[in-house]
């Protein structure tokens, strides 16, 4: 999707890059950009796995820690 702005005749500069800007605010290319910029992709399965591996290992740790502060 290319867009293009020829200039006019005696068209200014500034009014050749406002009728840009205007071409791509109207293709609404910048908010699609913007929205996949900050898009977080899902981690993997595993990925999940180990980060659920790790939690379960810290639980079991503090759990321990717990018990025997207990005493």
């Amino acid at each position: 999707m290319a867009i293009h702005a020829h200039k006019h005749g005696d068209e200014s500069s500034d009014r050749l890059l406002h009728r840009w800007k205007k071409q791509v605010q109207d293709t609404g290319l910048l908010k699609r950009l913007r929205i996949r910029s900050s898009y977080i992709h899902k981690p993997n399965k595993r990925a999940v796995r180990i980060r659920a591996l790790k939690r379960e290992e810290f639980r079991a740790s503090n759990k321990k820690k717990q018990f025997y502060s207990n005493m």
